[in-house]
């Protein structure tokens, strides 16, 4: 990581300017996309009501994968959702909730 980047770690999140954590920036470094209004009117369209909370206030900024599934979903095809938790720990902590609401 240059010097001169945000820290953003699931530990820490620093903005190295005051203008605060440049997301663009974080979105092309982890090679994601934008979760667009575009996006999310058809999200919406797909599921015949509001896109969750999370992804309506911007809590949920980016994406892989939406376009596919809401491809799949459109189609009638299968497909699933993996949340990304995996058995790394002894236990279950509040930071478990956000995948778990939100899925």
């Amino acid at each position: 990581m240059d010097n001169d980047d945000d820290v953003v770690t699931p530990f820490e999140i620093t903005a190295k300017t005051d203008a605060g954590i440049d997301y663009d920036k974080l979105i092309e470094k982890y090679g994601c996309f934008a979760i667009t209004p575009e996006l999310i009117t058809r999200l919406e369209a797909a599921i015949g009501e509001k896109a969750h909370r999370f992804i309506r206030r911007g809590i949920f900024f980016c994406q892989r994968d939406i376009e596919q599934i809401l491809t799949a979903y459109e189609n009638k095809k299968p497909f699933y959702l993996y949340t990304g938790r995996g058995p790394s720990a002894d236990a279950l902590h509040m930071g478990h909730c956000v995948p778990f609401i939100f899925t």
